[in-house]
């Protein structure tokens, strides 16, 4: 009777543990519940990591194999392997199976991905923890090949670009660690190659690289590497900064071995300190190096691979552009316009602060009181709640080489002080030209455009984007913030820190916005208005929408914005009460729509026997709105919440096909009252797709 209730209990444990890693996210409950389990065999992690690895029922990748162990560098491999299952707690019967397993793995990845075997590869420290799992060798190759294509970053080898943006990220974070390492010519891969390459599996005790292997593959975030190796290094910060006597070959020693002090017990710690460095981190660094996952045979283009001589993290201009329009939580950024100053004076971004980079081999003297006032101007303004304050320095340039040789003697001499949270704004004045340009031919809310003003008080005109800014209509202005800043620079007043100070704790309400005329618009073609009848996306049987509560992923490779994805070109701005009072709407739901970078924008959901609307409130007209969405409810793949945050609910929509479901759009709401929102929508959804069933 025991047995059976036990049973039935594992059992249920593994139903709820398949259902959290369905629904992508992170409970760490679960996780702790993993952890502190003694009874968790073998067989079950087995399954919960070919569940977390997207391999359970998958069939055998070899059977197409001969079988044949014939690569130039089979002997290298079968040597490899032998020392490998050395290593293991296995029988002499067991040994040779295992051994041979563990080659034909090996072997069969390298042929099918042309890839040559080298001794120092981490494979074989990444195929320990697997082969505790006592799997047959199609599943323990399955795994193998997840492992390697969705955590284990590509050019993961000496000199690698996974190394650089580690070492970037250190910069960000621990400048005086990264100067101290940098000093000692130790760079990452030099100590980190086995970390990265084999998740830790190398130098951690089996049962606690267990134990983050079950954290890592319940995260689903493969950027979490990164993080997590930054904490072993942060953790180890006071013992490395006491070693400057020592010498470089002990220092690298020191470090390779950091991860062999882990336990299991702080493995839940590890996790919630990386999480957190996540957040202060720019989305720009994952963004932007997406490509470094993935089992794409194509290289790495060069522009993206050479990192190694960034001088520090690049951010891009539309997560500048966003990131200050967020409330408490998220990265803001203090942006430093360091361009000559006849260019700032001719257009610059509202709320940037002007240091002329010049003036650090011109005038010395004056730089340094600018620094100083800049820093001073940064404490207050976050002191005040300005739009424009903001914990992390980000540097903009003009965006071409040779005009940003001072700026990056500027960035050089705030990173030589260990100023952390120093980036800059990638392609510089150019590039955020450009991308307001972009964002004027989407036609998208004014609203969401900073301001680029002049000295003069009139509004900059983007009439190109290639960094030449023309002459604007005449009309009042509102001096931005940095207007005042510049001209208070110019006085070299004594007062100057004085001044700058006091104009940002009066600046605690957004400037005002840019308008954009193109001379294009015209020839756009009229506005087609949209019917609540509407039917939008292909039709398709066989997939139901999953509904699931759970910590959704971080990381996800299906995350789409909804706008790109709309069927206008431009969207049609409707009364909020006459499309709320249609008879063809069965339910309004108040909310708010919450775009990736955390911007939140007062909206409607509005649902129909078919469609789903999100209407979008315009703050410059009161009970008007822009259609912002509209998505068939057969085309809900997915219903997602956060468990610490239920009211935050992500819809993704796709279509089916021969590939699988194909993400089309993903939309995050928050939505008070979300159990009975989500719940009336399921409710509709499944009455739509139970008419096509019947059809």
């Amino acid at each position: 009777m025991a047995d059976a209730a036990e049973e039935a209990l594992r059992g249920s444990w593994e139903q709820d543990l398949a259902e959290a890693l369905d629904s992508g996210g992170s409970d760490m409950e679960m996780e702790r519940g993993i952890n502190q389990d003694k009874e968790h065999s073998a067989q079950h992690r087995a399954k919960m990591w070919k569940i977390a690895l997207n391999v359970s029922g998958k069939g055998d990748s070899l059977s197409p194999w001969d079988g044949v162990l014939d690569l130039p560098e089979q002997t290298a491999i079968h040597k490899r392997s032998q020392q490998l299952i050395d290593q293991l707690d296995v029988s002499e019967e067991e040994r040779r199976d295992t051994a041979c397993d563990v080659e034909s793995v090996i072997t069969f990845y390298c042929k099918s991905r042309n890839i040559c075997f080298s001794p120092e590869m981490s494979w074989p420290h990444l195929l320990k923890p697997l082969l505790g799992l006592q799997l047959p060798r199609s599943d323990l190759y399955n795994c193998f090949y997840a492992v390697m294509n969705k955590h284990i970053p590509r050019d993961c080898v000496a000199s690698g670009r996974p190394f650089h943006l580690y070492r970037l990220l250190l910069q960000y974070h621990e400048p005086e660690l990264c100067s101290f390492l940098d000093t000692k010519k130790i760079t990452p891969d030099s100590y980190a190659i086995n970390w990265m390459g084999s998740l830790f599996s190398s130098h951690c005790p089996p049962d606690v690289t267990q134990a983050l292997w079950d954290c890592y593959f319940r995260q689903a975030d493969p950027f979490l590497i990164f993080f997590l190796m930054l904490i072993i290094l942060v953790n180890a910060k006071e013992a490395i900064l006491s070693q400057e006597g020592d010498s470089r070959e002990d220092i690298i020693k020191m470090l390779e071995e950091s991860p062999s002090l882990l336990e299991s017990e702080d493995v839940e710690d590890l996790f919630s300190l990386a999480q957190y460095y996540q957040t202060k981190t720019p989305l720009s660094l994952r963004k932007m190096n997406q490509n470094l996952f993935g089992s794409s045979l194509v290289a790495l283009k060069e522009e993206d691979t050479d990192l190694s001589q960034a001088l520090c993290l690049p951010v891009s201009v539309p997560e500048i552009l966003q990131a200050n329009q967020l409330q408490q939580d998220g990265v803001r950024f203090f942006v430093v316009d360091c361009r000559p100053a006849e260019q700032y004076n001719a257009g610059h971004l509202s709320t940037a602060f002007h240091l002329d980079s010049d003036l650090m081999l011109q005038n010395p003297s004056e730089f340094a009181l600018s620094v100083k006032s800049l820093l001073e101007a940064q404490k207050n303004s976050l002191e005040s709640g300005s739009v424009a304050s903001g914990e992390h320095l980000c540097f903009m340039g003009s965006g071409r080489e040779e005009e940003d040789m001072y700026m990056n003697m500027v960035l050089a001499h705030f990173l030589q002080k260990n100023k952390e949270y120093v980036s800059i704004a990638k392609g510089g004045f150019m590039a955020l030209q450009k991308h307001l340009v972009d964002m004027n031919i989407e036609g998208l809310d004014s609203s969401y455009l900073h301001w680029i003003v002049s000295t003069s008080g009139s509004h900059s005109s983007l009439s190109s984007v290639d960094g030449e800014i023309g002459s604007a209509a005449d009309g009042k202005g509102v001096k931005s913030l940095v207007n005042k800043m510049t001209f208070a620079l110019k006085t070299k007043s004594v007062n100057v820190k004085e001044k700058m100070i006091s104009f940002i704790e009066n600046t605690s309400s957004p400037v005002d916005r840019m308008s954009f005329t193109l001379p294009w618009t015209d020839k756009l073609g009229p506005d087609r208005h949209v019917s609540c009848s509407d039917r939008v996306g292909k039709a398709y049987r066989g997939v139901k929408p999953v509904f699931s509560i759970g910590d959704e992923e971080e990381y996800d490779t299906d995350e789409i914005d909804s706008s790109s994805t709309s069927d206008d070109d431009r969207k049609e701005i409707v009364n909020i009460q006459t499309w709320t009072n249609k008879p063809d709407v069965k339910h309004h739901i108040p909310c708010n729509e919450v775009k990736e970078t955390g911007h939140m924008f007062p909206s409607h959901l509005l649902i129909t026997a078919s469609h789903m609307f999100c209407l979008r409130e315009i703050a410059s007209r009161k009970g008007f709105a822009y259609i912002q969405s509209r998505q068939a409810l057969n085309s809900v793949v997915k219903i997602t919440s956060k468990k610490k945050h239920p009211e935050l609910i992500t819809f993704k929509f796709g279509t089916n096909n021969s590939a699988g479901v194909e993400i089309s759009a993903v939309e995050r709401y928050l939505i008070p009252n979300a159990g009975d929102a989500t719940k009336v929508i399921k409710q509709q959804i499944m009455k739509v797709l139970d008419a096509l069933e019947s059809s």
